[in-house]
């Protein structure tokens, strides 16, 4: 029950996330969005570190903690910026999937085959990727529209890789040094990337930083539960339980931006979520 608890407290964390990074995104574009939240995550872990006293994890450790971030934030690039270019609320379930369906796939060669109800709910997924690839018409166009869910596509990929990798670093028992290492890893790739293109770093628009704190504070407090989780129990039930966070973020933008879906979206959102429940059992 504890690790079911902090699993879905990370789907709250990062749902909520999703939805200010994604409101960041608009006002000042995805990578910057990201990259300053990152740097506010790293100054308030080594905060709580230093509370904390805990002691620094071995090498490896912080290897796969700094490669697990730096695919989280390729992932939370894609996605954000696909926000930019359509609903919030079909991006992030579309990525959910995908991050919840890794470690699963992961579990499968690590501990046997899984149980009847988690095959089952793969079959839930592929019709969810299906209706919420589906616009107004239907099926018409349909392989138009599924070249539409290529960036959250590969946000799943990215996000999936983190649950794993991370999972590993903190088997151990560290917390919040892997958290440090993660977004260590994360902001160098996004400096890297900033530098090459030679992006511009200055948010032009002041009323984007109360959401981009917002977002890094949530990002991290996601990341802290999910780790939480998977110490509690296993790796695959925590991942897809954290996974659940599109809900957070499809009630956030239906309150407060008003977005609309069309019915075949809507039943295509609760077929994803009815496939992560099922994958838990």
């Amino acid at each position: 029950m504890l690790s079911i608890l902090f699993g879905l407290t990370a789907a709250l964390g990062w749902g909520a996330g999703d939805f200010t990074g994604g409101l960041a995104s608009r006002k000042t574009g995805a990578y910057r969005a990201v990259f300053y939240s990152e740097v506010i995550g790293i100054i308030f872990l080594l905060i709580i570190v230093k509370i904390s006293g805990e002691s620094l994890p071995n090498q490896r450790v912080w290897l796969l903690a700094m490669l697990a971030g730096a695919l989280g934030t390729v992932g939370l690039i894609l996605l954000y910026h696909s926000m930019t270019l359509g609903l919030m609320s079909i991006a992030t379930p579309v990525s959910a999937l995908l991050a919840a369906s890794l470690p699963v796939l992961v579990g499968i060669f690590k501990e046997g085959i899984p149980q009847l109800l988690t095959v089952i709910g793969f079959g839930f997924a592929l019709f969810a990727v299906w209706m919420i690839s589906q616009g107004e018409n239907g099926v018409t166009n349909i392989l138009a529209h599924l070249s539409d869910l290529k960036l959250p596509l590969l946000a799943g990929i990215g996000f999936g890789s983190y649950f794993v990798l991370m999972h590993e670093a903190t088997s151990t028992g560290a917390t919040i040094w892997p958290m440090v290492a993660s977004r260590s890893g994360g902001t160098i790739l996004i400096t890297a990337y900033m530098l090459i293109t030679r992006a511009s770093w200055k948010v032009e628009d002041t009323s984007a930083w109360p959401m981009i704190t917002i977002n890094g504070i949530l990002d991290i407090s996601g990341n802290v539960f999910f780790i939480l989780a998977g110490q509690s129990g296993r790796m695959d039930v925590a991942a897809v339980l954290s996974s659940l966070f599109p809900g957070t973020t499809v009630m956030l933008a239906w309150i407060f931006l008003k977005e609309r879906l069309t019915l075949n979206q809507w039943i295509g959102i609760a077929s994803a979520m009815a496939a992560i429940v099922l994958m838990t059992i």
